[in-house]
């Protein structure tokens, strides 16, 4: 199930506090790549290891959230920090 596109208009990062949009469907093909080959940590150290069905990314391209069955995981310690995914995807 997609996410709701008013819910991502109101949603913010609860660390950053700025604005969220979806991670693009060929960076999530390469993030849920990633995830696959093991090499993904979330902001807790803990190895991801569930492929996500859609993903949030904050409008300052640091951290991306998991959408699964349609519902935003706005938990900071599920977060995805992107520095560990410099070179892998391209976020503009």
């Amino acid at each position: 199930m997609p996410i709701n596109r008013e819910l991502i208009s109101i949603l913010v990062c609860p660390v950053t506090k700025l604005s969220l949009r979806l991670l693009s469907k060929s960076n999530l093909q390469i993030l849920n790549q990633i995830i696959s080959e093991g090499n993904l940590e979330n902001a807790a150290g803990q190895r991801v290891d569930s492929p996500f069905s859609q993903a949030l990314i904050t409008q300052n391209n640091t951290m991306i959230y998991p959408v699964r069955d349609g519902i935003p995981i706005m938990l900071e310690n599920q977060a995805i920090p992107v520095n560990q995914l410099e070179g892998k995807i391209s976020i503009t």
